[in-house]
């Protein structure tokens, strides 16, 4: 049976067998999570969540990152989670458009706080659970996505019960059960996207994760075949999927690695246009730019068709806004995104002269744009790999400062550097709780 088959894999699979590129590869993600998820945490939906808790009467277990707030470690896999998510500025999975780290980091950050695990063990359960997660996702991509499930929070359920089970010491027995009752959680619709239930969605499966896998500690039971029964997530969430992608090479090759950081504050898709769209910047100004032809496999325009955003995640969902906002002041990051960018003047009127084509001969991870000006003069523009995909991807150098822009409104520059050098290597470290310690919010009175 392939959950039990899966279970046995992940005890297989130790902390010694890791090659040092994987361990190299979990530093950086948590490193991104970290940024994004501290870049966020003064959003108003965080501060939605966190009045909820209070009414819940959480108790003080795990911290809030960036914040000077506890609860318990349900709410803080929660908060965590939909914070790393709200700037759609989190890794990617390109080959399924899942973000990995969302749903495993707020779990292994919430269980090593209250635990005070070895950081070792923590990366263990941070990359199997992103392992086993991706996995599926690949099993079951793109059926699932195509039938309008969320594929990061659906997925990453699964690796969130499996860094849970490992970090609460679960059983082969108790590890399928866990999965189980992860299974039947996993939810998530594309219809959200574009509001703050986006973002919710990563956070509730680390939550829907952690809690599966309390409950499976505890003796609670499930199906032990999740995966592959007839009424199973990959039959009844998907029309067709190959289940076998989720043990093939298991140990030869980690789909992990395959996990990209973006430069941009956008979904992966657009970042090929933003690309395009800041070198052709270079050959015109604004008023000289009669039109910008961008041709896009179709599945780009369908996530980000909106041709008149009115906000800023409205925003991160349009090719015509990300492309105008690109030309103009040759970057796409969380500033760019702000309803009053969507809604200036010199925005909505460069979006107009944006127009994407679409064609079935190109692939998701590239473009073709061509800029007509206004003297009948063209310039093209091509984009195989977009910067922060696998084959152009981005350097430590460039990590290290999308995570200080990100956290300078948040935490001092010293913490900054702090975070930096403790995360990279982290596996040094006594204990999560050096990095947490260093979050600590020194510029905003907690009510």
């Amino acid at each position: 049976m392939l959950t039990k088959q899966l279970v046995d894999k992940i005890f297989e699979t130790s902390y010694g067998s890791f090659e040092e590129s994987t361990i190299l590869h979990a530093k950086k993600s948590l490193l991104n999570w970290l940024g994004v998820t501290v870049g966020a945490i003064e959003h108003k939906s965080i501060d939605m969540l966190l009045e909820v808790s209070d009414e819940l009467g959480s108790s003080e277990q795990a911290t809030i990152l960036g914040r000077n707030k506890k609860t318990d470690i349900s709410m803080a896999a929660l908060i965590n989670g939909t914070s790393s998510h709200i700037f759609d500025f989190d890794d990617t999975h390109l080959d399924t458009i899942h973000h990995p780290s969302g749903p495993i980091a707020p779990v292994v950050f919430a269980l090593g706080e209250t635990r005070n695990l070895s950081t070792k063990e923590l990366l263990r359960a941070f990359i199997l659970g992103c392992e086993v997660e991706l996995r599926i996702s690949n099993a079951v991509y793109p059926s699932h996505y195509q039938k309008g499930y969320h594929i990061t929070p659906t997925a990453g359920c699964f690796g969130a019960a499996v860094a849970a089970g490992i970090l609460l010491n679960l059983d082969k027995e108790k590890m399928v059960m866990a999965l189980g009752i992860a299974g039947t959680q996993a939810f998530g619709l594309r219809e959200m996207f574009g509001t703050m239930t986006k973002p919710f969605h990563p956070g509730k499966a680390a939550q829907n994760g952690l809690l599966a896998a309390l409950l499976a500690d505890k003796g609670f039971t499930s199906s032990k075949q999740v995966l592959e029964a007839k009424r199973g997530f990959a039959n009844v969430m998907s029309d067709s999927h190959d289940l076998t992608k989720v043990l093939d090479k298991w140990g030869e090759s980690y789909e992990f690695e395959k996990n990209a950081f973006k430069p941009y504050a956008c979904g992966i898709v657009l970042h090929p246009s933003i690309d395009a769209c800041i070198q052709l910047s270079e050959f015109a100004t604004p008023e000289e730019v009669e039109s910008i032809e961008l041709t896009v496999n179709p599945y780009v325009l369908e996530l980000t068709g909106k041709d008149q955003p009115l906000t800023g995640l409205e925003g991160k969902f349009s090719i015509y806004h990300t492309g105008a906002i690109a030309f103009l002041e040759k970057d796409a990051a969380e500033e760019q995104y702000s309803d009053e960018k969507v809604n200036a003047s010199n925005t909505v009127e460069m979006r107009k002269k944006i127009k994407p084509v679409v064609s079935e001969d190109i692939s998701e991870e590239k473009v073709k744009a061509v800029l007509k000006k206004t003297d009948g003069t063209t310039q093209v523009v091509v984009i195989e790999d977009a910067t922060g995909s696998i084959d152009n991807p981005m350097t430590q150098e460039m990590l290290n400062k999308k995570f200080t822009k990100l956290c300078k409104p948040i935490i001092s520059q010293d913490k900054i550097d702090e975070v930096i050098e403790k995360t990279m290597r982290f596996e040094e470290l006594d204990s999560v709780n050096e990095v947490i310690g260093s979050l600590y919010n020194e510029r905003i009175l907690m009510n």
